[in-house]
């Protein structure tokens, strides 16, 4: 993997993994509310599953190979 390949895959990471974080912070936030919208609530987690997939797979993607 060339440098610059690995520069943009740990920024993309980077922003992947503070959308994570914010998405706790909103999902907290409407938890606490005692009126909660029960379906923007279900988005939310469904969105914070899809990212943390993703930040899987490309954290996969930045340890080198073994092999080589």
């Amino acid at each position: 993997m060339h440098q610059r390949e690995q520069t943009s895959l740990q920024t993309r990471l980077a922003e992947l993994r503070q959308e994570h974080r914010d998405l706790d912070t909103a999902i907290a936030g409407l938890q606490e509310t005692s009126y909660a919208d029960q379906l923007q609530l279900r988005r939310l987690k469904k969105r914070k599953l899809v990212l943390k997939d993703a930040i899987t797979r490309l954290e996969s993607r930045l340890i080198p190979d073994l092999n080589a």
